[in-house]
């Protein structure tokens, strides 16, 4: 049985993803569909394309992964379905791809070319991506539903942490639902500038300051501020048993700024 999961910004309030699913299981009894998330924030490419970027790795080869973020299709928002890494994604051309295929080439891509069976073309995760991901499920090569693109150039996004000899400059990428708002400074970019060396992490207006890297939440006490790499090694700014965003003002896109002594 095939997998198809769903990465969306289309909430569960309102009929758009049991429409999605329903196209899905007209098209494919023989699936199973993974929900990641619906609550990507509405036309988030860097949080949708991290989000998929932590986890794929963990699917079954050959998983299928419908990526339902700022996907209307225009000149500069071509549909594509890609194979990397052993496994499918079916998504916008929006800049997506250069978070999720970072750090590894993609096999083959190719642009979509499935006619919409309505005249609504706002819908492309019900109306182009359940057909692709479902003829792959059933075993369908891709070059039938799209031209092989050999010239692919992965749009550049905002995901690279600036570096100097002395500081790196991150940005906040994703506030999870614990709170914690997480970077997009590594643990390999960290240790490699650090070099044993001491450091501040400044955040807020720079008057919030961590001097240490904890290993886990409990090294601070309840409601004290912390710093720590998460399991998929991004650093993250946290509060142990309370909600970092909140109580210390953070937010998407929020400067985070490491200084080494």
């Amino acid at each position: 049985m095939s997998i198809i999961t769903l990465t969306t910004d289309l909430g569960t309030k309102d009929h758009y993803l049991a429409s999605l699913k329903a196209a899905i299981y007209s098209q494919s009894e023989k699936v199973k569909i993974i929900d990641i998330t619906h609550e990507i924030h509405h036309f988030n490419i860097l949080q949708a394309g991290l989000t998929i970027k932590n986890c794929f790795k963990d699917f079954p080869q050959n998983t299928i992964h419908i990526i339902a973020v700022d996907d209307e299709l225009s000149v500069d928002n071509d549909h594509v379905a890609v194979y990397a890494h052993g496994q499918y994604f079916i998504a916008a051309d929006n800049g997506l791809f250069s978070i999720i295929l970072n750090d590894f080439k993609p096999d083959k891509i190719v642009s979509l070319n499935i006619n919409q069976k309505t005249d609504f073309l706002t819908f492309a995760s019900r109306d182009i991506f359940a057909t692709a991901a479902c003829h792959i499920a059933r075993g369908g090569t891709l070059e039938v539903i799209g031209n092989i693109v050999d010239d692919f150039r992965v749009k550049k996004h905002l995901l690279n942490p600036v570096i100097e000899s002395n500081i790196i400059k991150g940005i906040i990428t994703n506030i999870d639902n614990y709170g914690n708002a997480i970077t997009n400074i590594n643990l390999l970019t960290f240790e490699n500038i650090r070099r044993s060396r001491n450091f501040s992490i400044l955040f807020g207006r720079e008057d919030e300051e961590i001097i240490k890297i904890s290993s886990k939440y409990k090294e601070v006490e309840i409601a004290e501020k912390l710093a720590i790499f998460n399991s998929n090694n991004w650093l993250q700014i946290s509060i142990n048993q309370g909600n970092a965003n909140t109580l210390l003002g953070l937010k998407f896109y929020d400067t985070i700024r490491i200084e080494f002594l």
